[in-house]
């Protein structure tokens, strides 16, 4: 059995009024979730606006987490970059942090062929030696890692442990978890189906407002009970419907804000905050599933 496996939170990257990194914060985040008994951690990734953080930011991050979780739960750090250079140097900053493995996008903006692609998770891997998990997200990136390009990158990538497919195509899952690779399901309304596709675990920014949810369904299925895993996958698809209120990080920073008494401060611009009326929405949205603290529910 993977030691990597389970609920991964992706927590947001939480910022001061000043738009600077609070580690205050992103410290009492990391002890909420392992209080609720996450095995894991997948940081800076698209949830936690890595693309916008300067590559110091990223590596402060790395040490933060890996300090704050010191053994009790998996860390995952994200480094990657468009360029190869980059991310490599982001990977050995994250090894030096202690983290357990490293994860990456493929390179992105500028349409690379297969082979490039390879070429960088090769070079970006060997960086550091450490276990390396490759992120799917095409959406993003506009590079969709295909089972047949996997095998490629497994087989030049001797650290590729697993992947987080955020990818369109479902089936996807069950391909990857039979070559062997540790599969997280990135998109979490999916969790209960990709287990019974194979996957791992579950890695998304949702788990991180209400990780009781995923680690029920988690539970659940390991005991065989399935009903109450579907029971628990409708109320976590309720709660990603969060998303409709406006974009992403906004939502995410909120709610993650709200759920835990914490102030995640506002996105990294490009991205706006949210308005006072979608504010009110995701507090809203976090009452009716019960989600908050109950002086602010009743208010």
């Amino acid at each position: 059995m993977s030691d990597f496996q389970g609920v991964y939170t992706a927590p947001p990257t939480p910022l001061t009024a000043d738009d600077e990194l609070n580690e205050a914060v992103l410290r009492e985040i990391i002890e909420c979730h392992i209080g609720a008994g996450v095995e894991g951690f997948w940081m800076a990734g698209g949830g936690g606006e890595s693309v916008l953080l300067d590559d110091e930011e990223n590596h402060r991050i790395a040490q933060i987490v890996a300090d704050q979780a010191a053994g009790r739960a998996k860390v995952i750090m994200h480094v990657g970059t468009a360029s190869t250079r980059r991310a490599a140097k982001n990977a050995e900053a994250a090894a030096e942090a202690g983290v357990d493995a490293i994860c990456c996008v493929p390179p992105f903006f500028y349409r690379q062929p297969n082979a490039a692609v390879v070429e960088h998770y090769r070079e970006v891997a060997a960086a550091t030696g450490l276990p390396f998990f490759s992120y799917n997200l095409p959406q993003m990136t506009q590079c969709e890692i295909t089972p047949p390009l996997m095998a490629k990158i497994q087989d030049a990538v001797p650290e590729l442990r697993g992947v987080k497919h955020s990818g369109p195509n479902f089936a996807d899952v069950r391909a990857f978890s039979h070559m062997g690779l540790d599969t997280f399901i990135g998109l979490s309304p999916q969790f209960l189906p990709a287990l019974a596709s194979g996957a791992c675990g579950v890695i998304d920014g949702w788990p991180g407002v209400a990780p009781e949810i995923w680690i029920e369904i988690w539970r659940a299925w390991n005991d065989g009970d399935f009903a109450a895993a579907q029971a628990a996958q409708d109320r976590g698809i309720e709660l990603a419907k969060l998303f409709e209120i406006a974009h992403f990080h906004g939502v995410l920073k909120a709610a993650t804000g709200y759920r835990w008494g914490l102030d995640c401060g506002n996105p990294r611009p490009p991205g706006l905050p949210l308005t006072p009326e979608q504010d009110r929405a995701v507090q809203q949205h976090l009452a009716k599933l019960d989600l908050l603290p109950a002086a602010r529910a009743a208010s």
